[in-house]
């Protein structure tokens, strides 16, 4: 740790104020990365969250150390790292194409919890080191992740239909180009029937490719990657 910050690891008036203040521009920077992507959480409930887990590191500082309360300093702490999963759940969602959303800005919020605690104790450099490395990966690692899902084999999509023979000249169309079919789930949606597909494609066969092909069979309503 710096040696330079240990006048700020007590609890003074200078301390709480400084820490409030960074909890809420490290809480804000990695709300308003979320809030730009027009996410559940954005950029006033990552402030809050890391504001108030700060305030809670505090609180339990002060209550041993100024009011001379010999308890567990760390039992408020973590009822915070338990109970910000009422949170985390609220912003995950299962669309009706089975589609899981919101598991990257859950677990953004718990960690934002988590660094609000370390600025909280006084820990100023692994709260802001996580905030960097939170940033990075929820910017930059989200290319890779996109490289990665773009030229993946695997490809799973959301096919509505106007009949079962639309249905069949796609999976036709699959054989044909020896596509493999590793699992098929029929549903419906209002007057179309709805099928999710996950496929394996050959080598050297984009899913660009596959969806236009699939989207232009006849019969197709629309095609959609999941």
């Amino acid at each position: 740790m710096l040696s330079s910050l240990n006048f700020l690891r007590d609890i003074t008036t200078l301390s709480v104020l400084i820490r409030m203040v960074l909890a809420v521009i490290c809480g804000g920077a990695i709300g308003i990365e979320r809030e730009h992507k027009r996410r559940p959480a954005g950029f006033r409930t990552h402030i809050l969250i890391c504001l108030g887990a700060a305030m809670t590191t505090m609180t339990s500082q002060f209550l041993y150390l100024h009011l001379g309360l010999y308890t567990d300093i760390g039992r408020l702490g973590a009822q915070v790292i338990a109970g910000i999963g009422f949170i985390g759940a609220g912003t995950i969602i299962v669309t009706k194409r089975r589609q899981v959303k919101g598991l990257t800005t859950a677990a953004g919020l718990w960690t934002c919890a988590i660094i609000g605690l370390a600025i909280g104790a006084g820990y100023f450099e692994a709260g802001v080191l996580a905030t960097f490395l939170i940033l990075l990966a929820e910017i930059f690692f989200s290319r890779f992740e996109y490289w990665v899902i773009v030229n993946s084999r695997n490809l799973n999509i959301y096919v509505e239909y106007e009949n079962n023979d639309s249905l069949d000249h796609v999976i036709r169309y699959l054989k044909q180009n020896r596509v493999i079919l590793l699992d098929l789930e029929i549903t419906r949606s209002g007057n179309n029937s709805c099928a999710i597909l996950q496929l394996q494609l050959p080598k050297k066969v984009s899913h660009d490719k596959m969806m236009t092909a699939i989207n232009a069979t006849e019969g197709i309503v629309s095609v959609e990657e999941l």
